[in-house]
């Protein structure tokens, strides 16, 4: 039976070592459904679990997001912060929840020391997020979608205006409505509807779906809807 992990070799980008790490067969990554901030649930193998690769040397964890280059001052507070403390493990094989919680989280205090851009700490925590609902953690779960919707935000602040990221948009407003901040949610729902720019017709339809969603979550709060979304049309 053909197994559904195969591993590939990566060089270390602190300590230059190569090492194995392992992805998911192409074939074995089947999707048996989704939520509506991009989370993929799957029967077998969770391609999710092994996106983060870890150097059994050093610890310096990464993605295939993360720049090629340290500073001197990142080296410095990434040998203080991790690999003093580092003691030899393998993340090269098959991995449970457990590991690949690890792995993030390695992964996440690795992006902060090393200044990685805002987008690629904005999708480490929300993936962060997407494990704990994986495991039914509602607390921990709300606790990393609001660290990751700081993130995005910042991300837009940065970048999103000059690029009319409509996915990012609708992220940010479907991360406010699962978090409860409704008006928020509102706002960037409607200016992906309402941008003439705009023309990623999946995410304008997606807006519209949510926009109707974020109403209906109003009214169910007992909530005073504004003027614009009292007709209940966009």
């Amino acid at each position: 039976m053909l197994d559904p992990l195969y591993k590939i070799k990566v060089k270390c980008t602190y300590c230059e070592i190569e090492f194995q790490t392992s992805r998911v067969r192409p074939s074995f990554k089947k999707s048996i459904g989704s939520d509506t901030d991009f989370y993929l649930q799957y029967r077998e193998v969770n391609p999710d679990y092994y996106v983060v690769r870890v150097c059994p040397f050093c610890g310096f964890s990464s993605t295939e997001n993360f720049s090629e280059s340290f500073t001197k001052s990142q080296r410095l507070a990434f040998e203080e912060r991790v690999k003093s403390n580092w003691n030899m493990r393998d993340y090269s094989g098959a991995r449970g929840w457990d590991e690949a919680m690890q792995t993030y989280k390695l992964a996440l205090v690795c992006a902060q020391l090393k200044q990685e851009k805002d987008r690629v700490i904005a999708g480490i925590l929300h993936h962060i997020a997407w494990l704990y609902r994986e495991k039914q953690d509602a607390e921990q779960e709300r606790r990393f979608l609001q660290y990751s919707l700081q993130a995005y935000t910042k991300v837009y602040e940065v970048e999103g205006i000059d690029v009319n990221n409509a996915r990012l948009m609708y992220l940010l407003g479907e991360l406010n409505r699962r978090l409860g901040y409704y008006n928020e949610a509102v706002k960037w729902f409607a200016r992906v509807i309402n941008d003439k720019k705009i023309m990623d017709s999946g995410m304008i339809r997606a807006s519209r779906e949510m926009w109707t969603q974020t109403r209906e979550d109003m009214l169910a709060a007992q909530m005073d809807l504004p003027d614009e979304m009292k007709s209940g049309k966009i």
